[in-house]
Order: C-alpha cells, then structure tokens, then sequence
C-alpha cells in the first residue's frame, strides 16, 4: 500500500508539462548530485536546511521533495512542510527511481544558462510568433519555471544580451536557434534532453509552422493561423506570451492525449 503523501515516478510523469504541475524541489546533497548532475524536467534545487526559504518559494504552491533515494532528507522535509500547512509529497525512490524508469527524460544540469537574478534570462526579436512562444513554453514548463524573456527590435537582440547578461534565442548565429532544417524548439529539445513522443510530435508542427512546410504536418496552417491572430490581438508581447503559453499548454495535451483523435459530423453520440 502506498504511503500517504508519497508519489511514484509514473505519477509525477504524467504531471509534468502542465501548468499546474507542482513545484518539484530537488534537496540532493551537493556531492550526490555531483555524481549525477541531471533534473527532473521544470525541478529546482534548494539546500534542504533553508526551510523558511523554501516556504517563501512555494508560496501556497504544491511540491513534491526529491532527494538521491526518497528516504529521510525528502521524507523529512516533506513532512515538516506538511505540519506547517503545505501540501507536500515526496517522490518514492528518489532521484535513482526517476533515473531508472523506463523512458525517463532528465534534464543535464550544464545544459542550462547561468541564472541572473535567480532564473535564467533570455532574449529574442519583438512581435514573437510560433518558435518565440514555442520555446518559452518548452523552457517555463520543462526547464526553469521562473524563467523570464526580454523581447527586443531585432538589431538590438545582441546588445541586449551583452549588457543583461541574457541568453540570446532564435536569431541567426547563435547557439540556441535553428539548426539545418530544425527549428530553435527542435533545437532546445535536442540539448536540454527532452525528445518524448508527446514532444517530438509537438515539434513537427512548430517546425512545419515555424519554416513554411506544412507538409509535414497538417496542423501547421492552424498552429501558424493562431500564432498570427496573437500577435494582431495583443500589442504587448508579455500579454501575448501569457495567452500563446496556454496554446502551446493545450497543443501539448493534443499531442501528448489527443493525437489520434477526430471529429466529423454527424458526430458520434457522448462526443
């Protein structure tokens, strides 16, 4: 029988993503994660001896604690946070279950930008489209929940970086964008170690979108349709960031649940 307050690697697999996916902290000790310096997708790390700081973190948020093995540093942990009012899990078998799961997807902790601040910082052209909310989305989700995006004129994306200390994204000549015929998201899930059949899937699209071939997905036209409607409603890239983030949250769901479903008329009765 399962502990009360425990959640398996399954469990957590299938809350990933989402985004009211809990807050998933990361309380290995600095040697065990040295030996194996990988996240769980969207994880942060936090010393498991600051307990107010990792109140004030969280917030009214849910967590799961994960530590190397799931037994007394996130057990503990997640119990004292649970005698304070948070609602708070451990994650069973610790970071070597969620290694040792079947197709498991672990983010390598030198994949990720210096934090600014406290979170990674990017910047980009202005008026995003497709791959410019694509990969904020893949990044918010999968990779630093709290990562914030500068956008720029596109003459000025490069000075920008140089001056904030900013991580530059899908402009030409730079690390993190398009790669031969792969688009920047295609990209991101390549060195940030994300390829899932949900993901690559989503891929597809973004990069049919993103690169005017919509012959390899037919769910390009309406991705680019959608994309180019954000961008004329919202003057403010932040406010249209904030809205294409929940696109790409139910495109993901699409994919990840969805992808063979279809819909005609008359249409099948409970459907």
């Amino acid at each position: 029988m399962a502990a009360p307050n425990e959640i398996t690697p399954p469990q957590l697999l299938r809350l990933i993503g989402a985004p009211d996916a809990p807050v998933i902290v990361d309380i290995s000790i600095d040697p065990d994660f040295d030996d194996d310096p990988f996240l769980i997708p969207g994880s942060i790390r936090h010393p498991h001896t600051d307990l107010q700081g990792l109140k004030e973190l969280l917030g009214n948020a849910p967590c799961v604690i994960c530590c190397q093995r799931g037994i007394k540093l996130s057990q503990g942990l997640a119990a004292r946070l649970r005698a304070d009012g948070h609602r708070a899990e451990y994650l069973k078998g610790g970071m070597f279950a969620w290694r040792d799961m079947k197709d498991t997807i672990r983010v390598p902790a030198s994949a990720l930008p210096a934090p600014v601040d406290g979170a990674t910082l990017w910047v980009t052209r202005h008026r995003p489209k497709i791959d410019r909310i694509a990969c904020p989305w893949l990044i918010r989700r999968f990779v630093d929940r709290n990562a914030r995006f500068l956008f720029v004129s596109p003459g000025e994306v490069m000075g920008v970086a140089d001056r904030y200390g900013a991580t530059p994204f899908d402009v030409e000549d730079v690390f993190w964008s398009h790669r031969g015929d792969a688009c920047t998201f295609e990209t991101m899930l390549d060195e940030f170690a994300l390829h899932s059949p949900a993901l690559d899937r989503l891929a597809r699209v973004i990069r049919a979108a993103d690169t005017n071939r919509h012959d390899l997905a037919p769910e390009a036209a309406g991705l680019l349709a959608m994309s180019v409607g954000l961008s004329r409603q919202y003057r403010d890239d932040q406010d249209q960031l904030k809205a294409g983030l929940g696109l790409y949250d139910a495109l993901y769901r699409w994919a990840r649940d969805g992808g063979d479903e279809g819909h005609d008329w008359p249409g099948v009765r409970g459907q």
